[in-house]
C-alpha cells in the first residue's frame, strides 16, 4: 500500500518546480530599483497624502452640508427679514467649529509637496502647481462659511 505524501501543498508545488525549466534572467528594470523593506511597504497601501485628501475632500463635503442645513434652518426662521438673518447668520457662522477638519488640512498643506516631492519653482519659489492650481487647502473658518453661503 502506498504510503500518503505528507508534504504540504506548498512543499508540493515546490518540488515539482525545477530549475531547468526557469529562466533565471533578471530583466532590466528589476536591476534599477533597491528591494528594500520600506519599498515592500510602500508599496503595499496608497500614500498617506492620497488618503489624507480623500478624507479632506469628505470632510469638506460632510461640513459643507452640515453648514447648508443651519442655512436653510435660519432661512426658514428669518422668513423675510434679510436683516435679521444676516446679523444671526454671521454668529451662527462663528459658531461652527471644524478643528478636527483643519487639523488635516493643516498636515495636508505642510507635508503633500514633501511627500509628492515636488519640484518648486524658480520665480515664485514655491512648489510648483498641481495641474494650474495650488496644491493647498484652504482651513475653515467663518470666512469659509459666509464665502460658500454668502448672507
Amino acid at each position: 500500500m502506498p504510503r500518503p505524501d505528507e508534504r504540504n501543498p506548498v512543499e508540493r508545488l515546490l518540488d515539482e518546480k525545477t530549475d531547468e525549466g526557469l529562466d533565471t534572467r533578471l530583466s532590466r528594470r528589476s536591476t534599477q530599483y533597491a528591494r528594500t523593506l520600506e519599498a515592500y511597504f510602500k508599496a503595499g497601501d496608497p500614500p498617506r497624502w492620497m488618503t489624507r485628501l480623500t478624507e479632506i475632500d469628505r470632510g469638506i463635503a460632510r461640513e459643507s452640508a452640515r453648514v447648508e442645513r443651519a442655512y436653510a434652518a435660519l432661512r426658514a426662521e428669518c422668513g423675510d427679514d434679510r436683516v435679521r438673518f444676516a446679523e444671526r447668520w454671521r454668529e451662527r457662522a462663528a459658531t461652527f467649529d471644524f478643528r478636527e477638519l483643519n487639523e488635516l488640512i493643516e498636515q495636508h498643506n505642510e507635508w503633500f509637496p514633501i511627500e509628492r516631492r515636488l519640484p518648486i519653482d524658480l520665480r515664485t519659489r514655491d512648489y510648483v502647481l498641481i495641474a494650474g492650481k495650488p496644491y493647498r487647502r484652504p482651513v475653515l473658518g467663518p470666512d469659509w462659511v459666509l464665502e460658500e453661503f454668502p448672507v
